[in-house]
């Protein structure tokens, strides 16, 4: 029987948590193609406004383990900073994941940065073991957060 599994991540940032929650997580769509183009080939909104309940598509470059990845917005709490999102389809749903749900909170930290808080919360299917990819998932969420904090820091006025 396929157990619930989860890990956590902790990424500290010199940068405010508004602007970075508002670059890597509500504006990544756009910024992805451009900050991250060796990962993410296109991104976009395929239903909804950007609000809860919408869904939006990652498609991603030849070097990653699956072409794309949906997700369905669960909670987005701009003020907060917070917001959960659900793996529907790609990104080894069906193949090695049952279920997938993410929880970021970007915190204020006492140095006018802030801290990136991560959850991950997944449902292996029957069989399946899982190897390094949870270290590859960890890096590629750093990643995101470095990309996004790197823009943020070269232009002040974004």
């Amino acid at each position: 029987m396929a157990s619930t599994n989860s890990w956590t991540l902790e990424i500290p940032s010199p940068v405010a948590a508004p602007r970075l929650f508002r670059a890597a997580v509500m504006d990544w769509h756009t910024l992805a193609p451009k900050l991250a183009s060796h990962i993410v080939v296109s991104a976009h909104p395929i239903e909804g406004d950007g609000g809860v309940g919408g869904i939006r598509q990652f498609n991603f470059t030849s070097g990653m383990p699956f072409g794309y990845m949906k997700e369905k917005l669960e909670l987005l709490d701009v003020d907060k900073c917070e917001c959960k999102s659900t793996l529907i389809e790609g990104g080894g749903i069906g193949v090695a994941i049952e279920t997938a749900m993410s929880h970021i909170k970007v915190e204020p930290a006492a140095d006018d940065g802030s801290l990136v808080k991560v959850n991950s919360t997944y449902k292996l299917l029957p069989g399946v073991e899982v190897k390094d990819e949870i270290a590859k998932a960890k890096e590629s969420v750093t990643a995101i957060f470095k990309a996004a904090e790197a823009f943020l820091i070269a232009n002040p006025e974004a």
